[in-house]
């Protein structure tokens, strides 16, 4: 796996500056890897998992208690991964992934999703009320990890106040855009729509 040097994720990501020369073994062997075909959701789970159990990748990033620090991976099969570290009480805020399926991992601490058990529909609001029970929280502590789908709306969270936590996170394909959300109550309202350019 080869490290880049970071760049800004707008808003999803705060860069604090890192760099990084390492390189790894790259995707496990029990995922397949081929030029032809895309990783399916379990193959990235796959992935997340066995690069947050590499302690000694995991270790190297920089951690920095004023904000999240992280670095790009190569992913499997061309998707999109990082490695990110957390500060106590830091979060992403409601977005989506637009078409991208992925999946993320905790490697260090602990770190709460929560999401949205409903296919949210992608265009023609601004605000849109939410039914009851469509609500879920995943406590993801270090070695867990969960996989989504497309159209996924969720926020992650490390609810600490004295622990950094590390996750690594994987998408196929790499993100088209992202949307991002303010919630209210049942009120999720589409606040901003964030493209590659904006990130890379």
């Amino acid at each position: 796996m080869l490290w880049s040097r970071p760049r800004v994720l707008a808003n999803f990501f705060r860069t604090v500056p890192v760099s990084l020369s390492v390189r790894s073994s790259g995707a496990p062997e029990s995922v397949p890897q081929s030029v032809t075909s895309s990783p399916s959701s379990s193959e990235l789970l796959a992935f997340v998992r066995s690069t947050a159990a590499d302690a000694s990748l995991v270790a190297s990033l920089p951690l920095d208690p004023g904000g999240r620090t992280w670095v790009r991976l190569d992913g499997p099969g061309g998707s999109e991964a990082w490695l990110i570290g957390w500060p106590p009480g830091t979060g992403t805020g409601w977005h989506d992934h637009s078409g991208s399926h992925g999946a993320f991992a905790t490697a260090a601490g602990r770190l709460r999703e929560e999401s949205l058990a409903a296919r949210i529909p992608t265009e023609g609001w601004k605000t849109l009320e939410l039914a009851d029970g469509i609500d879920r929280e995943r406590r993801l502590t270090a070695g867990r990890g969960r996989a989504f789908g497309a159209h996924h709306v969720h926020q992650v969270l490390n609810e600490s106040v004295d622990e950094h936590a590390v996750s690594v996170h994987a998408y196929y394909p790499p993100l088209p855009m992202m949307r991002r959300y303010s919630r209210t109550g049942a009120v999720l309202r589409l606040e901003q729509v964030e493209r590659p350019e904006e990130w890379q």
